[in-house]
């Protein structure tokens, strides 16, 4: 087998999350802030953005400044009575994953319940050696470089055996400097210095997989 670890982002990685699922975590999320800060739907929103642009995560911003349970919030702000019908379906996604050699991780910022029930929709989660999600980074999100360490040290890795496929320049930042190998999942015209190989579409990783 090959020593290769491929490591995933979930979301704008392996399913497209823009359409139904942003937009239903932001509005939770704005929810969450409006009942438990008292705020109004503008300032709930404002603040949501604001912890997100500083922080990384709004959760972040949350437990700093408001001494907020995190898994109260993540499980009231990742309630999917619908997923179903939200997760966008690429049926060529388990053959793409499976051409791949080595070991694959899934790490998302997303709670673990919310990761696997996406995995488990698209029909790959048994591809996958294990899901690091949000609470096994102890609610220290991606880019920060702490959650990074923890995955490693949980799976006895060394980060120059790793490819990160992330759809977040600014996470594979983070990889790279680590010592990770980097696969940058965009359409942007420009490639940054840290990013190894941009795709389009993880379904095109097959085709660059030799180049690590």
């Amino acid at each position: 087998m090959s020593g290769r670890v491929w490591i995933f982002d979930l979301d704008n990685t392996l399913h497209n999350a823009t359409p139904h699922i942003f937009p239903h975590i932001n509005r939770s999320m704005t929810a969450y802030l409006q009942e438990h800060l008292k705020l109004s739907a503008k300032e709930a929103n404002d603040l949501r953005v604001d912890y997100w642009q500083r922080y990384g995560a709004t959760l972040s911003g949350l437990m700093k400044h408001h001494g907020t349970d995190p898994d109260h919030f993540l499980w009231h702000t990742h309630q999917f009575p619908r997923l179903h019908d939200m997760v966008l379906l690429e049926p060529r996604l388990r053959w793409a994953l499976q051409r791949l050699p080595g070991r694959k991780l899934v790490y998302s910022n997303a709670p673990v319940h919310y990761a696997r029930a996406v995995l488990k929709l698209m029909r790959v989660e048994d591809l996958f050696d294990d899901v690091f999600a949000i609470e096994h980074a102890r609610y220290r999100p991606k880019p920060e470089t702490a959650g990074f360490r923890s995955l490693l040290r949980k799976h006895r890795l060394h980060a120059s055996e790793c490819v990160m496929v992330e759809d977040s320049a600014e996470n594979l930042r983070t990889a790279k400097r680590l010592g990770m190998r980097t696969v940058w999942v965009s359409r942007a015209l420009r490639t940054p210095y840290f990013v190894d190989v941009k795709i389009s579409d993880v379904l095109e990783l097959p085709r660059v997989m030799n180049k690590f």
